[in-house]
């Protein structure tokens, strides 16, 4: 495999006019070519070009050489033997920058060339592509059909919401009304040795809906500094940036651990008596807080962000407590199913795509006759 080398002009592409800006980071690809995705290879964003065009430099692109079916070297970059390969190699790169303190990797071409692999002749990587092109399909047509199935048991829940928080008092007001809004620790090397050190939580910890406790880190800082970012039980968990359907999304902290600190990409919200923290998570997942996060975010190339003085103008309605405590229930009660539904569907296409990489891995290892399952 060869690296496509040289600047190409959108004009040998096109008879189009020239853009204004540089062309300088693009590659040209041409039909037949391998494209992938240095950032995302190890999910399996890759495969071969249908037809000549332009990539940006979030991609590389490779030339098979006389001898080799683009295909078979697809499937080959999909395996898992092929994966752990690159998980050995991939270099960590920031992304997201003040906003998300997102830490994500990245493949360059020339970390592909340091792999060494055994290529079978030119027929029986043809005769194992068209096994896997076949077989693969078939298990990704089934994807498919599921996520479908997610989405519309998504939109289902989302209307599910929608429909018992229109019925509450249409009394509004803003979140810093009813809430304070606390700022998390900024983190700064690995501090004084001579401090405490506390539990914190990062951005990966808090997602959509719950609090991921699979990996916690700590912080050395002093205790009056501490206790200004430390959680209380039933504060409502928010990320500064991410991915715009996600962001303004909330998570109960539960108490789960004693002395927990938290991020300054994470907001605490903590609602005075005349609010439930758990009627202001439902909120957050409820058409006016969605329709107010896409419209206020502040969008980035893959990120979008918020700050503390958007959260703090969120409108949201302030029916009596009791109100709130009794959509709550009822919104529990009629969720409970759909998100086992939808929990129940992940696992399957989890499922699925652990038989789809062992399927790739087994082929392109031997390990399958392709000609006695064909």
């Amino acid at each position: 495999m060869s690296q496509t080398k040289g600047v190409v002009r959108r004009s040998e592409l096109t008879d189009a006019p020239q853009r204004a800006e540089s062309l300088d980071a693009y590659k040209v690809c041409r039909k037949g070519d391998i494209v992938f995705n240095k950032m995302k290879i190890r999910s399996g964003a890759m495969g071969v070009a249908h037809e000549d065009g332009l990539v940006t430099y979030h991609y590389e692109v490779m030339r098979p050489r006389q001898g080799m079916d683009p295909r078979y070297i697809v499937h080959l970059m999909k395996s898992s033997w092929f994966t752990s390969e690159l998980i050995a190699r991939e270099r960590g790169i920031s992304a997201g920058g003040e906003h998300g303190g997102i830490r994500t990797t990245e493949v360059p071409f020339t970390v592909l060339r340091t792999i060494d692999v055994l290529l079978p002749e030119i027929d029986e990587q043809r005769a194992i592509a068209g096994y896997l092109d076949r077989e693969t399909s078939r298990i990704d047509t089934l994807i498919e059909e599921q996520q479908r199935l997610i989405e519309m048991l998504r939109e289902r829940r989302a209307a599910v919401i929608a429909s018992t928080l229109a019925k509450l008092s249409d009394a509004m007001t803003r979140l810093k009304y009813v809430s304070t809004i606390q700022t998390g620790v900024t983190l700064s090397g690995a501090g004084d040795s001579a401090d405490a050190e506390w539990p914190y939580l990062r951005v990966a910890n808090v997602q959509v809906g719950y609090v991921d406790l699979g990996m916690i880190k700590t912080v050395r800082i002093p205790s009056e500094r501490a206790v200004r970012s430390m959680l209380q039980r039933g504060d409502v968990l928010m990320t500064e940036g991410g991915d715009i359907d996600k962001l303004g999304r909330g998570a109960l902290w539960h108490g789960d651990l004693p002395n927990m600190l938290h991020q300054n990409h994470i907001f605490a919200v903590r609602p005075n008596e005349s609010l439930d923290s758990e009627f202001l998570v439902y909120w957050l997942d409820g058409p006016v807080a969605r329709a107010y996060f896409r419209t206020t975010a502040k969008q980035t190339t893959n990120l979008a962000a918020t700050n503390k003085w958007t959260v703090g103008n969120l409108p949201i309605a302030l029916p009596p407590i009791e109100d709130q405590r009794g959509a709550v229930a009822a919104l529990d009660e009629q969720t409970a199913a759909i998100g086992s539904l939808i929990a129940e569907t992940e696992r399957f296409i989890e499922l699925a795509r652990e038989r789809r990489a062992a399927l790739i891995t087994a082929a392109v290892t031997g390990q399958i006759d392709v000609r006695e399952a064909a």
